[in-house]
């Protein structure tokens, strides 16, 4: 058995857990029945775990988003996905390990699914640049959703970096074009996007693939523009003030679902979903099945936010007042009251009505 790594407010539990395991390696060498010392024990330090997680502070909460053993996007895949094959390569020279995605099928229903992919060791961890995406990474993931695109099949993004790969290569190679060519594009396609946020969600690296109809986020999981740490760092060149920079920068689940910028909360089991990964992996897969059916069960144009009269006329107001043309899919930057709902893309869909010309539109949106 793994022996879980526990935090530091968990210390509580540190006497309660060797207790437990001392009776199970007693029951091992043993024939001496000690299932009703066990039970009482695992109850005891079962209902000491949600006193604790229950009142977690935005810091701890991302002790817990960050944590070694917490289930990874290839661990979501591999226990939500049937035939499941993996893709490789942005077609332009480059295969980002921090960066995964593939085709499968959840049930019934064929799916592209990618996110970030940390590593469980530091080894695993190097070769995987500790979740934090170069530009090739977010140019793979663009491939693979036009891909999903093309053949009609939803997209599902699991969202879990500190941020994008910073480093000098990157950004000769384009980091910030390579972000912003994805949010852009996002908007326009024509299948449902569900992304959730599994572990940390750090600044543009996060939106690289966040741009979606429905945003969901497990409850221990953190979501914000900067790190703690980066934020103390900035404001109070003090990065020991990241617990003070964590609750003034709202990153939690409760909070953004408060201000808007998600839209559902996955409760994770007693102690987070490092401790029960089957069962966080099933809460996951009936949010998404859920929000996917609801946004199935819309029309092109309704997910899209399109309406086919007046269309060229609609298109160029809302050029005029958005960077990407369209009031549709959202992202963290913009008001929290036009943070959901449909979005308006450049191509459409026989469903849709009339197809006007686009050229002026085209010629008057912002670049």
């Amino acid at each position: 058995m793994v022996r879980r790594a526990l935090l530091d407010f968990e210390k509580p539990l540190v006497d309660l857990e060797e207790q437990i395991e001392q009776i199970r390696q007693l029951a091992r060498d043993s024939e001496v029945d000690v299932s009703q010392q066990l039970l009482q024990l695992e109850t005891l330090a079962m209902r000491r775990r949600e006193e604790i997680f229950q009142n977690l502070t935005p810091a701890q909460k991302i002790q817990v988003a960050r944590h070694p053993q917490r289930p990874s996007c290839l661990d979501y895949i591999q226990l939500l996905c049937e035939d499941w094959l993996e893709l490789h390569g942005d077609r332009r020279g480059s295969d980002d390990k921090a960066l995964v995605g593939g085709v499968g099928r959840i049930g019934d229903q064929p799916v592209v699914v990618l996110g970030h992919q940390k590593g469980r060791d530091t080894k695993e961890n190097v070769a995987r640049n500790f979740g934090m995406a170069s530009p090739g990474g977010y140019r793979k993931a663009l491939r693979l959703m036009e891909h999903a695109d093309r053949f009609g099949m939803p997209i599902l993004t699991f969202i879990d970096t500190p941020g994008a790969y910073a480093g000098v290569l990157a950004e000769e190679q384009g980091q910030g074009e390579a972000i912003a060519v994805n949010l852009r594009e996002m908007f326009r396609l024509r299948v449902p996007i569900l992304a959730t946020v599994i572990g940390e969600g750090g600044s543009g690296g996060a939106l690289g693939i966040g741009v979606a109809d429905r945003l969901l986020m497990f409850e221990h999981s953190v979501y914000t523009v900067a790190s703690p740490e980066a934020c103390a760092s900035i404001l109070w060149r003090d990065a020991a003030k990241a617990p003070a920079a964590a609750a003034a920068l709202r990153i939690t689940a409760a909070d953004l679902l408060q201000l808007g910028v998600i839209d559902a909360v996955l409760a994770e089991p007693s102690g987070g979903n490092h401790w029960a990964p089957l069962q966080a992996a099933e809460t996951l897969r009936q949010g998404l099945l859920s929000h996917l059916a609801e946004l199935q069960a819309l029309t092109t144009c309704s997910t899209l936010g399109v309406t086919a009269p007046n269309l060229e006329l609609e298109l160029k107001t809302r050029s005029s007042n958005s960077p990407f043309g369209g009031k549709g899919r959202k992202w963290g930057g913009l008001d929290a009251t036009e943070l959901r709902g449909g979005r308006s893309h450049l191509q459409f869909p026989p469903n849709c009505g009339s197809q006007p010309s686009l050229e002026p539109v085209l010629q008057t949106t912002p670049m």
